[in-house]
């Protein structure tokens, strides 16, 4: 069982040393920005590494967007960033599933998604796998609530499409953790990457405030349950002085 954390992006190996971290996941330019990542500037020893590299889009991705002014760069964000990504040998690309606005049909969103990834696909696909993950809020979101996931997935998922099931997410959407693994298995047939983070708020908030293992509203045990049941790579992204904490946690119970 690989574990990790989302780190500082000036030096991932150095952070990953000091949790005790399996797992990088970091970011290649500014998430609230728009701008192509530039080349990393420890891309060989990454790609060299015995540390499984994950990297995050920037938040102001949104491919379900029916404004051309978003959609069309987060479509260019997300081939730019697979290529980044693609050179610091990561394992795969993190994207939100984005959302609608209010008076705007979800099922527009699902289509812009499928659009792009079934071009994508024809093209030779992306640099490095597309993970999608589910979100906390939004009534008009793609990956919020698991019948909107199914949805999306049966646009997307003949195209290679990989899922990240982020914890807190899924708490602050109101879909129970336990059983939760097998749920989201059975909509995509995949879970690529789990991103383990305990929630600031209550069940159902639709807020996206994460806490570290043993802090937050979600019982430390039901988050090392689905950590045991998703069998694939773990990623906290909690307050980063608990990190080493929330590792040797998971470890210890995996």
């Amino acid at each position: 069982m690989l574990i990790g954390a989302h780190v500082r992006d000036d030096d991932p190996l150095a952070a990953a040393a000091e949790r005790g971290a399996e797992v990088v996941q970091f970011f290649l330019a500014d998430p609230q920005g728009w701008k192509k990542p530039q080349p990393h500037p420890k891309a060989a020893e990454l790609a060299a590494s015995d540390v499984v590299t994950v990297v995050h889009s920037p938040y102001v991705v949104n491919v379900a967007s029916p404004n051309n002014r978003i959609r069309i760069p987060s479509r260019k964000l997300v081939t730019q960033h697979a290529e980044g990504a693609k050179e610091v040998g990561a394992i795969g690309l993190v994207v939100h599933g984005g959302h609608v606005t209010k008076d705007e049909d979800p099922a527009v969103g699902v289509d812009n998604w499928r659009k792009f990834v079934e071009r994508q696909h024809a093209e030779g696909g992306f640099a490095v796998p597309v993970f999608i993950e589910n979100t906390a809020g939004g009534d008009n979101a793609m990956a919020r609530k698991f019948d909107a996931l199914a949805r999306l997935w049966d646009a997307v998922g003949e195209f290679g499409v990989g899922f990240c099931l982020d914890t807190c997410h899924a708490f602050a959407a109101g879909e129970e953790l336990v059983g939760v693994v097998e749920r989201a298995k059975a909509i995509t047939g995949r879970i690529d990457l789990v991103h383990l983070n305990n929630s600031r708020d209550e069940f159902d908030s639709a807020r996206d405030r994460h806490a570290n293992v043993a802090d937050g509203t979600i019982e430390p045990e039901v988050l090392a349950a689905v950590v045991a049941a998703a069998q694939a790579p773990v990623v906290v992204e909690t307050p980063a002085e608990g990190q080493a904490a929330d590792i040797a946690y998971l470890r210890a119970k995996a």
